[in-house]
Parts: structure tokens; sequence; C-alpha cells
């Protein structure tokens, strides 16, 4: 059995759709099919959750949210197809939660109201799947994928989650099923999310506790690059990949793997392949336990990074009992660290410009600790990095932070 993973970019409109429906019919007949929201509807609800937070007008964004996933219907279907009522009903489950006054957590809000991507996603490619006699059953992810509820990046409950996937997914070796990636449920039925990107991990986790003989991820890319294209355009692919340096890279920041996809699948030995839905006869990028595998510089790009500086008001030293206090308070806040570095007077970390929660952590920093900070930063990461390997990418930028181990060097950049 084998769990297959479309993103965003392989359903972004009408006829996307029905080039990778024409994949699952002719290149998947069972197991699982993991999807995520279409084209770019994620970034369209975060610009609407926050403004519903924020208590402005969000009423064009819920326009393009409708429209955006009509125009595809009609495209698809005729008028009289039930799958236009099945949507309305998800327009109307979204316009009452918008019409409740927000509460004070905006993590929990994200959760409540993004997660309407996937859902209208995995309806219309079901109906259609269905329409063109290529039979599939539409599972809700969120009755069986139970989480915590750290909103915006929960933690799967393993031994919930496996009762439920395994009492769900039953003929596996002959049914074909279709279900959301990205989302779930915490232990009071309310919507969670695996954190951005989460899809590939769902993929995953499915893969797990099924005992999946392999995942495969469709992109727009020929497979796992050098780096990304848009941004070093003559980059090459990687025909193989180890876990390990999988991991490493999704940890600097590559787009093509969620960060939490990889563990799961080393822990059964579970190789996953990342294919190309515009070159299908490319074999893509597999990912596997490879040992002693020789590399090039691989480079990862994180835009919008914040720099955050951190000294003792009294010019004292940075010391352990310092260190556990600026790190409970990034923790209390939900904020990772990309990169940091000390010296005897002051403290540095790099982290992801996360909305409200970066203002937040300033503001109780600075009740003990004299704060500087600067943002619209990039962090730019070379693995398996040989001499002069950054030249490629530094082009005379201003260093703020530069850091060395024996194959990765990192660079902070303005």
């Amino acid at each position: 059995m084998v769990v297959n993973k479309f993103g965003g970019a392989s359903i972004k409109d009408a006829e996307s759709v029905k080039r990778t429906t024409e994949i699952c019919k002719h290149k998947i007949s069972n197991g699982i099919i993991v999807i995520s929201a279409m084209g770019k509807i994620t970034n369209l609800l975060e610009e609407l959750t926050l403004k519903y937070f924020k208590n402005e007008s969000y009423s064009g964004d819920l326009d393009s949210f409708k429209i955006f996933h009509l125009d595809i219907i009609s495209a698809l279907f005729p008028t009289n197809h039930i799958v236009f009522s099945k949507a309305t009903l998800f327009f109307e489950l979204l316009i009452k939660k918008l019409e409740s006054n927000p509460s004070i957590d905006y993590d929990y809000e994200y959760d409540q109201i993004v997660p309407f991507g996937e859902l209208l996603s995995t309806l219309i490619i079901s109906e259609y799947l269905n329409y063109l006699n290529h039979k599939v059953s539409l599972i809700d992810i969120r009755k069986l994928l139970k989480t915590n509820d750290t909103y915006r990046n929960a933690k799967v409950d393993w031994e919930v989650s496996s009762v439920n996937v395994n009492k769900e997914f039953k003929n596996l070796e002959t049914k074909l099923y279709l279900t959301q990636g990205f989302i779930g449920t915490d232990q009071n039925g309310f919507n969670t999310t695996l954190g951005r990107e989460g899809s590939d991990y769902t993929a995953a986790a499915l893969a797990y506790i099924l005992q999946a003989e392999k995942v495969v991820v469709w992109k727009d890319v020929p497979g796992i690059m050098c780096a990304d294209p848009a941004w070093i355009p003559d980059t090459d692919k990687i025909e193989q990949l180890s876990y390990l340096d999988a991991i490493e890279l999704a940890y600097y920041g590559a787009k093509v793997i969620h960060p939490k996809t990889i563990k799961p699948l080393q822990n059964k030995k579970i190789p996953l392949q990342v294919r190309s839905f515009l070159e299908q006869e490319n074999e893509g990028t597999v990912i596997n336990s490879f040992d002693n595998l020789t590399l090039p510089p691989v480079y990862i790009k994180k835009d919008d990074q914040v720099l955050i500086s951190i000294k003792p008001t009294d010019y004292s030293f940075i010391v352990e009992e310092n260190l556990s206090h600026i790190f409970s308070i990034l923790a209390e806040n939900k904020i990772t660290v990309n990169l940091m570095q000390n010296s005897a007077v002051s403290f540095s970390i790099v982290v992801d410009n996360e909305l409200f929660r970066i203002k937040n952590a300033i503001t109780e920093l600075k009740n003990c600790y004299n704060v500087k900070y600067n943002d619209n930063l990039e962090l730019i990461t070379i693995r398996h990095h040989i001499s002069g390997a950054e030249n490629k990418v530094l082009n005379r930028r201003m260093v703020l932070v530069e850091q060395h181990t024996r194959s990765v060097a990192r660079y902070l950049v303005r």
C-alpha cells in the first residue's frame, strides 16, 4: 500500500485538477491520497483570519475564497451536480464561524478557519474522481488524527490516532481513500493544524500507522533540488537522499519536505519519493536508509528572519540561569530558534517573524534585559559546504552573523 500526497500547486486550477486526477486514474488504484488546499488558498485564508481577528473587513477575501472554488467546480462539473450544494454547506459553516466574535487566541482562530481550504479541495477532488468513475472514498481526517491543543503546531496523539486510523482504513489493497492533509482535531473536537505545509506530515503519519510500502509526494519540481530553482535557476536534482540529510535540510528550512515528515518514516524504514506531476516519467528523488552518499553543496534560504540581541541590564555575564529564563519565554510564546550565538555579555537568536509571537516575546524580554532586534533578514544555509560555495549566494551582501561547522555554513544577511 502506498500513500500519495498532492500539494496545492497540483490542483491550483481546473486544468491542474484534470491532470492530477489523470495521474490518480492511471497510477493510483488503491491506498490513500492526501490532498492540500488548492493553489494559494492557505495564504488567502491566513489574510482573512488576520482581518477577522483584528476586526477588520474580510468580505473581499471571503468572496475571493468562494469564487475561486466555484469557478473550478463550474469548469469540472455539470450545473446540476451535487458538489455545488456540498460546497455551499462549507461556505455557510465558514460564514457562521466568521459571524462569531474572535477569541483572544490568534492561533486558535487560525486553526478554526484555515482548514476550510483542505475541506473544499478534498470535496472537489473526490467528487471529480467519482464523476470520472474512478471510485474513491472521502474520509474526514479530523475524525481520525487526534492531537494536543498546541494550535498551529499541534502534536499527534499517536496512540489514539493509531486506533482510529486502523479502524477506518480497511481493504487498503483493493480500495482507494482520499483525505485532507495538514489538519486534525484536539481532545475537545476543535480543529488543529500540524504546522505550515503540514500535509507531508499527514501522509507520513498515515504511512507510519498503516506500515505503508512507501510515500510519494507529488510536486511541481523534478525532485529535491540543490536549491530552490526560483532562487538559483541552474540547480541540480538530488537522486538519492538519506533520512539524516533529509531531516537536516528540512530543519534548515528546505521547502520541499515538512520538518516533521521524515522521522516517522525513518522509524519504520518507509521510503519517501518526491516526484513531479509535470514530468511523470521522472522518478524524482528517493529518501531512504542510504549510506556514504556524496552530495554537492545544498543551498537553503529562509526569508523574513528576525535577529534578537539580548543583554543583561547590568552588563553581567550571560550565564545558564539567564539562558534558562530566555528560553522559557521563547517556549511560552511558541518560538523556535533557527540560529543562536553568545558572547560574554550578550545572547543573540535568529527566529521566524511569527505574527504576534515575536512582539509578545520581545515585550517580556525587555522586562529583564536590554533587547534590540533587526528584521527583514535572510538566513542562508549551505549543507555540504565546500570552500567558495558561499560566493554563489552572498553577492557582497552584509553578513550580520556567520557560523561554520565541518559540513554546514550559515549566514544571516541583510
